[in-house]
């Protein structure tokens, strides 16, 4: 078994090497004048299990990088190529709901199949069946084993806390947490009457006098969240906190963020955030031992669900 990253996460690959307690695989990537990208492993890899840890968000020479490592790894002889994907970017775009629009979500998994991978990792996709679109072993992961245990530090029961799902598409997801935490449920109707802007409609649930936790799988322009939260305020609720697995955090989502009546932003390293995308508010949660056991179980062929059991 070796693990090489990219330099999309080096931090969190090294937290994933940490945990495995093995060195990270050592691999040159550079880039020719014009922007092309190159990649060479600098150590045999012949008949070994190859992880390669790249998350494909911005920007999309994270995209290329990923399928150059994938490729150079199948033609190095590796026994078993495996695409270690903390965040898949387009991950959205998972359908025709438009005349003339790609399904961005099923190209992208053709690519990273095209190069001949044998297992594909990730974790809390925004749309789940987009698994479908490969016929090879995937691995869906769930941040929940690391964000309930923080959650449960605050406390809070069915009468004290709420969850407060932003939107339809993350009441599943919200309901999960609210069962596991025994929290209330509450869930808002939006509309999105242009790319990237929302607006709330409806809310079903009683948020008065509760800490509000708002729970999504990513925080993108966080048009939604604050929304959510301002909606919170003005039902009566006495704290809000914001938990999402993936901090995408484009556009004016930190100043957004900065300025909504939210006191706590909690969100895990499956993207690296910069220095300049990082305020008092945010609270980062490591992934890292989860990607790590489950690359243990599969090399040991033992059961990855069991991991997810009580959670």
């Amino acid at each position: 078994m070796k693990v090489f990253t990219g330099r999309s996460n080096p931090e969190l690959a090294q937290g994933i090497a940490n945990y495995l307690d093995i060195p990270l695989g050592k691999i040159d990537i550079q880039e020719f004048s014009d922007g092309e990208i190159w990649v060479a492993f600098e150590e045999n890899i012949r008949n070994e299990d190859v992880f390669i840890i790249q998350s494909t968000n911005s920007p999309t020479d994270n995209i290329m990088e990923l399928l150059l490592m994938l490729d150079a790894a199948r033609r190095a002889s590796a026994k078993n190529v495996i695409a270690v994907i903390p965040y898949l970017g387009y991950g959205r775009q998972d359908r025709k709901d438009q005349p003339r629009v790609p399904i961005s979500a099923r190209l992208m998994l053709d690519l990273i199949t095209a190069v001949g991978v044998n297992r594909i990792i990730t974790m809390d996709l925004h749309s789940p069946q987009i698994q479908g679109f490969v016929n090879m072993p995937f691995d869906h992961l769930y941040s929940r084993i690391v964000l309930l245990d923080k959650l449960k530090e605050l406390s809070l029961d069915e009468n004290t806390g709420v969850v407060l799902a932003p939107d339809v598409g993350s009441a599943n997801m919200s309901q999960s947490y609210a069962k596991k935490l025994n929290l209330s449920f509450a869930l808002i109707d939006k509309r999105r009457p242009a790319k990237n802007k929302v607006e709330v409609v409806n809310l079903v649930g009683d948020l008065k006098d509760k800490h509000v936790l708002i729970i999504d799988d990513m925080i993108d322009t966080a048009g939604t969240l604050c929304n959510a939260a301002e909606t919170s305020v003005k039902e009566g609720a006495r704290s809000v906190t914001a938990i999402a697995t993936h901090p995408v955090l484009s556009g004016g989502a930190i100043i957004r963020l900065k300025e909504a009546p939210i006191s706590k932003v909690i969100v895990c390293d499956t993207i690296k955030l910069e220095e300049e995308k990082r305020f008092n508010k945010l609270e980062i949660i490591s992934v890292a031992n989860v990607f790590g056991e489950s690359m243990k179980r599969i090399v040991e062929g033992t059961s990855l669900s069991s991991m997810f059991q009580g959670f």
